[in-house]
């Protein structure tokens, strides 16, 4: 069987314009969000969606609104809990270069792109966990033992040749690339980018990352 996922990162939020830690924390998206969101929509309106997911938080619900309201066959949304971004725990809120300078520069990693580049995502969030203080952050085994059956439902209710959207986030989005591919994914997500990934028979290929203005 072999269904095709639209990950779609939501919306510039404001916590985003304020250069702020937004994981399981929520904003809404800005001006400058909800043009992402409708580019996004105009570049997959011809794509027939046999079904649409997003996250429970309302940037990627109300970016996945947009999208679908451009949508020639529009589909009812599903708010999945399993697509979150990253749960970054006391780091939450935060400013995002004063985290990762704090973070990072004892390991001579000044940002978290270099973080991903240098220790992997996966490591990454490793060291989020281990450094907070509660507990709370996501390492990676805790991510994907929440992400992964988010997909495979979404698949397993899938038919043959369906293609999903799933309104999502930017670590989570460069989580599964990372799993799924050899791709440089300390390249950020921009907000509304477009990730595209085959899934056949259980085997997943990423066809591509970060996409904001080519093919679809």
């Amino acid at each position: 069987m072999a269904v095709e996922l639209y990950l779609v990162r939501h919306g510039q939020t404001y916590l985003n314009k304020y250069h702020r830690i937004q994981g399981w924390s929520d904003s809404p998206l800005t001006d400058k969000g909800i043009a992402d969101a409708k580019r996004a929509g105009q570049r997959l309106a011809q794509v027939t969606f046999a079904a649409a997911y997003a996250s429970d938080t309302t940037r990627a619900q109300n970016t996945a609104k947009r999208i679908l309201a451009a949508n020639a066959q529009p589909v009812t949304l599903t708010t999945e809990p399993a697509f979150r971004e990253e749960n970054f725990g006391y780091f939450e809120g935060l400013d995002t270069g004063l985290t990762w300078h704090t973070l990072g520069t004892p390991l001579g990693l000044d940002s978290f792109d270099a973080m991903i580049a240098n220790l992997t995502i996966e490591k990454t969030k490793d060291m989020f966990h281990a450094q907070d203080p509660f507990g709370d952050a996501e390492d990676n085994a805790r991510f994907w033992d929440r992400v992964q059956p988010g997909l495979d439902h979404a698949i397993a209710a899938a038919n043959d040749g369906d293609r999903l959207l799933i309104a999502t986030h930017s670590t989570t989005i460069r989580s599964i690339v990372s799993k799924y591919s050899d791709i440089d994914v300390s390249v950020p997500v921009d907000n509304g980018s477009i990730t595209k990934l085959s899934v056949n028979d259980g085997h997943y290929h990423v066809d591509y990352y970060n996409n904001t203005d080519g093919k679809i």
